[in-house]
């Protein structure tokens, strides 16, 4: 079976396009004018077509090439049925006299296939591409061409596409035909009734009814050549070709747009193998792309609502890489992380609690008060304070309803209190806080911990909190910036006590001051609110008695 290599048409003076889109691959079997790659100059894309029905045999460019007008990219094998269509008419009037018995229908074929060829060059007519109607737009820029000269067109088939300054629009063929030239270039300006080019058409309806007339005539008493009806039939069979294509051009990623269209998507971060086309053959529009930003905003993906924002980068070519995937838990803390992070405007309240006297009777006179084995830390104080400023303040225990137009303030207290385990963090759950001591805090709070790292937590263990605690005293720092865990209106960060040199009105002392970050949902708590609940809280762990009464 013959090869044949597929070239670059002409780029219209261009010197060289990047291939952008490689449509087909070795083996594919495409139909005559198919898409086989997408060019794309700084100022316009441009479809190569299979010049011939076949098998791709080889590519010969790849994705990022630069190609000019003649650069051969595939390597082809025609198809049989391609092959036979090209032999030369001579050939086919050579079969029919073998086959024909008496020279009567020789010469009826002869005369038959001569008036064929004298209505079809009669028919040809030279017409002038003009401008249409574009709405009293003038001056409008040409931004791409969708044919190239020498191409065969329907009528009604896209030509150029041209872009105001509000909107883009596409120049339709008048007429069915073959392209003869352009006279104008991407970036030239055009208004209504401006000539563009000239192309070739056929007026075939009459030409068509006297050659059947005569085939017939013929087909009496010879075998018959190629019919018009066959060739009648094969624009329909490209057409369908085409919306069979149109129609699976979204499973296969292939988009049809204009430069300033994918440029305008680039700057917008869209992914134009997402986006439904409204334009002429799906063709993608400004006004498309713009309106699949504003529906996204309104209904975020799943992969924005997941928190999958990861990178696509290959990081093996800097060094070796392993790929650790992430278990349940860290992946659905990842999703309320970022699914609070990106709903809630958060702000954080800093401020010191001085815990020096709370430390002494803590480590003093409180342990011979408590019951064997059990030990109290510096956070059951921390919680103890916690329910009694929830209280003073009710709008920390609170909770937007959905549309944003009322809160729900709970008459019940249920403190989350963050316990970091070797699958992730996990936050149990005290229920009726409102009812507990500092002795139940401790021990509740160690045993809540423990069940959490041994994965003993019963089913409703982490449901129902108004309120959060993220403790790191244990392990340092001094101060940081804990997330709203939603619905939730506020979380409490604490830090590990240190010293500090404090003024107390004549001298400066060493006082153990615990440093607390109170973050909080800004559409429910204000500032000045969030000051008074810390600076309550600070108050509250300063001396233990308030907690006591």
């Amino acid at each position: 079976m013959s090869q044949t290599q597929v070239t670059v048409p002409d780029l219209g003076g261009i010197d060289e396009v990047e291939v952008i889109e490689i449509s087909i691959k070795v083996g594919d079997t495409v139909e005559e004018e198919q898409e086989i790659l997408v060019l794309e100059s700084d100022k316009a894309t441009m479809e190569v077509p299979a010049p011939m029905a076949g098998k791709v045999a080889k590519i010969l460019v790849a994705v990022g090439d630069k190609v000019s007008s003649g650069t051969p990219v595939v390597v082809m094998e025609a198809s049989e049925q391609s092959v036979a269509e090209e032999k030369p008419e001579p050939v086919k009037e050579k079969t029919v006299k073998k086959e024909t018995a008496n020279g009567t229908s020789e010469q009826v074929e002869s005369d038959q296939q001569t008036q064929e060829s004298e209505s079809s060059s009669a028919t040809e007519t030279e017409i002038e591409i003009k401008v249409p109607d574009i709405g009293g737009a003038a001056d409008v820029e040409v931004i791409e061409f969708s044919i190239q000269p020498g191409d065969t067109i329907e009528a009604e088939e896209s030509l150029m596409v041209l872009e105001s300054d509000k909107a883009t629009m596409e120049v339709p063929s008048p007429e069915s035909g073959k392209i003869i030239s352009f006279s104008v270039s991407v970036g030239d300006k055009v208004s209504e009734g401006d000539v563009i080019g000239k192309m070739l058409v056929t007026q075939s309806q009459a030409v068509d009814k006297k050659s059947e007339k005569t085939t017939d005539q013929a087909t009496e008493t010879s075998k018959p050549v190629k019919s018009p009806d066959k060739k009648a039939e094969k624009p329909a069979s490209k057409s369908s070709s085409q919306n069979n294509e149109e129609a699976s051009n979204t499973l296969t990623g292939k988009v049809h747009a204009g430069p300033a269209v994918r440029q305008l998507a680039r700057e917008m971060g869209v992914d134009l193998t997402e986006v439904t086309g409204s334009g002429p053959r799906s063709r993608i529009i400004k006004e498309d792309v713009q309106q699949f930003v504003k529906t996204r905003l309104k209904q975020p993906s799943s992969a924005q609502v997941m928190g999958v924002v990861g990178s696509d980068e290959d990081f093996s070519k800097f060094g070796s890489i392993e790929n650790v995937p992430l278990n349940k838990i860290k992946q659905v803390t990842a999703k309320n992380m970022v699914k609070s992070w990106s709903t809630i405007p958060q702000v954080t309240q800093f401020d010191e609690a001085d815990i020096t006297e709370l430390e002494q009777y803590r480590k003093g006179p409180m342990t011979a008060m408590l019951p064997e084995g059990v030990k109290v830390s510096p956070l059951a104080f921390v919680l103890k304070a916690c329910v009694m400023a929830l209280q003073k303040f009710p709008h920390f225990n609170s909770s937007l309803n959905l549309d944003g137009t009322a809160l729900i303030t709970k008459q019940y207290y249920n403190l989350g209190i963050a316990v970091e385990t070797p699958d992730g963090l996990l936050v149990p759950v005290i229920k009726n806080s409102d009812t507990k001591s500092i002795v139940d805090f401790a021990v509740e709070s160690a045993d809540l911990a423990g069940k959490a790292r041994n994965k003993k937590l019963p089913m409703d263990g982490m449901m129902g909190g108004t309120f959060t605690v993220s403790s790191l005293g244990g392990i340092g720092g001094t101060a940081f910036t804990p997330i709203v865990a939603a619905p939730q209106v506020a979380i409490l960060g604490v830090s590990k006590a240190s010293y500090k040199p404090v003024w107390n009105g004549s001298e400066f002392e060493a006082r153990l001051m615990l440093p607390l970050s109170l973050s909080y949902d800004h559409r429910v708590i204000d500032g000045a609110e969030a000051a008074r609940f810390a600076r309550y809280l600070c108050q509250l762990l300063s001396d233990t008695r308030h907690m006591l009464l």
